[in-house]
């Protein structure tokens, strides 16, 4: 079941209306978890940073020994040729996929040459800027590169990612602070994290167990560009306890102040306040 509506979806060269069946029960992405996708937005009629999350996919699918077969420029016409089709200020979530449709070496490798694509559009509201959110902590962590395919955004990794978030809901809480294999924090269980102290930025530093997403280096340079100290930092879920300020990146809702840590809490300020609006000017340059 599809998590927005309106939805358009381009497969086998041609667009298609509603959320139409793309994938066999034969596939290989469908019994072995041989996918990956992407996500970029339109909100607002601008589509900002979608090259570099269609390039993303051709990435992932490399990771995942998928081959790929629509070149990024020729994905970006492709999106921006779908969501001509959504009313004036309609916010769509993009999302792109490859799966491998053939398996080798008694089915578990996937086969090159035989790759599914497709392309979702769904409509779906950018959240509330001004609503926060909550974290506590969670029992599952982040795999390492020897034991996932970290270096892409595959499937395959989403349910340990789900554990994470149900974990924390059941807590009562909106989503759950990660910690990677050696106890330090990493991410989210479904965005990059931020956290603000005595005027400066830190965010964990990229170490292979997490993606570091397109949104956070976006955030990244532009709050350099203007000045701010940032610090891609090792970073233990103490050093969030005592942080001043706390937010989320990512290209779902972009930015997203959290407002407690179990039982520490926030206020979202200033620090999180320059990082929304240094995001929002620059995807001004964005139009669809």
């Amino acid at each position: 079941m599809a998590f927005g509506k309106n939805i358009r979806t381009w497969f086998e060269g041609k667009w298609h209306e509603g959320d139409i069946a793309v994938m066999r029960a034969a596939d290989h992405g469908i019994w072995q978890g041989s996918s990956v996708f992407d996500g970029a937005r339109l909100f607002d009629g601008l589509v900002p940073d979608l090259e570099p999350h269609c390039a993303r996919t051709n990435a992932s699918a490399e990771a995942l020994m998928i081959e790929p077969t629509i070149e990024t420029g020729k994905m970006v016409e492709i999106a921006r040729e779908g969501l001509k089709a959504y009313a004036k200020g309609a916010a769509v979530y993009i999302r792109p996929m490859y799966w491998a449709i053939n398996g080798s070496d008694l089915g578990v490798a996937p086969a090159r040459g035989a790759t599914g694509f497709a392309l979702c559009l769904e409509e779906v509201a950018m959240p509330d800027p001004t609503k926060s959110t909550t974290l506590t902590t969670t029992q599952f962590r982040r795999p390492v590169m020897a034991d996932n395919v970290t270096n892409a955004k595959a499937g395959c990794l989403y349910p340990n990612n789900a554990r994470m978030l149900v974990e924390a809901q059941r807590k009562g809480f909106g989503n759950a602070l990660v910690q990677d294999a050696m106890g330090n924090v990493a991410e989210t269980a479904t965005a990059n994290v931020w956290m603000v102290k005595d005027g400066e930025y830190f965010t964990p530093v990229a170490n292979g167990t997490f993606l570091a997403g397109l949104t956070r280096k976006r955030v990244m340079g532009l709050l350099r560009d203007a000045g701010e100290v940032v610090n891609e930092a090792v970073l233990t879920l103490d050093d969030f306890r005592s942080a001043d300020e706390v937010f989320l990146t990512g290209n779902f809702a972009k930015i997203t102040p959290v407002s407690a840590f179990d039982d520490v809490g926030y206020q979202p300020g200033t620090g999180t306040q320059r990082a929304r609006e240094a995001y929002m000017d620059w995807a001004l340059g964005s139009p669809l």
